[in-house]
């Protein structure tokens, strides 16, 4: 069966999903996207996820062609169109067709194109023994660049971590900041655990402030485990008792070892354990609207 693509206005079969070659995301990867989850049928904290949408949009004078509204009506039909009970909701907004150069003012027509599938986690053996890291040479960019809030098409810095952690035969690879402090990994927020306290960097390190790392922090806080964001260096995931990261894709997930030196025990600790499973029994309830996480 083909997929249904949300495109600008209408849902088509994908093969009639096209965008202009002359289009400023694909040419100079100028525009912003979300990766949402989708559980039950029902789109996950949709309206953090849009409202950062429209906040990278807004950062990089991007007007989306419709409400915010609107866009969350649009993802729903989008689901419901390809009948996705759990999967993946990729949004992606362009700044739509111009000439062969960087004036925003020669661009028109941006382009929604929303795409809603099935998802491909990690292996259930990776929940059970953990990830290994490497530290990657390519660090975040730099903040005072581009702001590390604005969730870009151009993931080319990301991308370049990856292929070191690829490379290296991890399944994700930790990148540091300008000033050598930890930042995030490629595509996951990360956390430590030291004597219960659960850390991990604040977006002062130039850090995406990822909406499930959020979610985990008030799930940790609702049960009562003190939570800190702060900086971070590879020296304190060194000594850590666990480690984990956090993302869409990747729910909670633990992190056994970085650099070939054992994290904690070198197996997931209690308290991943323990916020995975809140956070499943979140996710696996969820109900939309009707449900909201209670903020501390």
């Amino acid at each position: 069966m083909s997929r249904q693509i949300y495109l600008t206005g209408k849902i088509v079969p994908e093969d009639q999903a096209t965008v202009s070659v002359f289009d400023h995301g694909l040419l100079y990867g100028d525009g912003v996207f979300e990766g949402i989850r989708v559980y039950g049928g029902k789109v996950f904290l949709e309206k953090e996820h849009i409202d950062r949408l429209y906040e990278s949009a807004l950062a990089i004078r991007l007007e989306i062609p419709m409400t915010p509204a609107e866009m969350t009506q649009a993802m729903r039909d989008t689901v419901a169109a390809n009948n996705i009970v759990d999967g993946y909701i990729r949004l992606v907004v362009t700044r739509g067709a111009g000439t062969l150069g960087l004036d925003i003012r020669r661009t028109s027509n941006p382009q929604v194109i929303i795409i809603a599938d099935s998802i491909s986690l990690y292996p259930q053996e990776l929940y059970d023994n953990g990830l290994q890291l490497i530290t990657a040479s390519t660090i975040r960019n730099h903040p005072g660049a581009l702001s590390p809030r604005i969730k870009s098409l151009n993931y080319l810095n990301n991308i370049l971590a990856r292929i070191e952690g690829t490379d290296a035969g991890t399944a994700e690879a930790l990148m540091l900041n300008h000033k050598g402090e930890v930042a995030e990994c490629t595509g996951d927020n990360i956390f430590i655990v030291k004597n219960g306290v659960l850390k991990t960097p604040s977006t002062e390190a130039g850090i995406l402030e990822g909406i499930t790392r959020n979610a985990v922090i008030r799930l940790a806080k609702e049960a009562g485990i003190e939570v800190q964001e702060i900086p971070l260096l590879r020296h304190d995931i060194f000594v850590a008792d666990e480690c984990f990261l956090t993302g869409t894709a990747a729910e909670v997930i633990a992190v056994v070892s970085l650099d070939g030196r054992t994290i904690g025990t070198g197996k997931p600790g209690p308290v991943t354990g323990k916020l995975l499973d809140l956070f499943r029994k979140l996710t696996r309830s969820w109900s939309g609207e009707r449900q909201t996480l209670t903020c501390l």
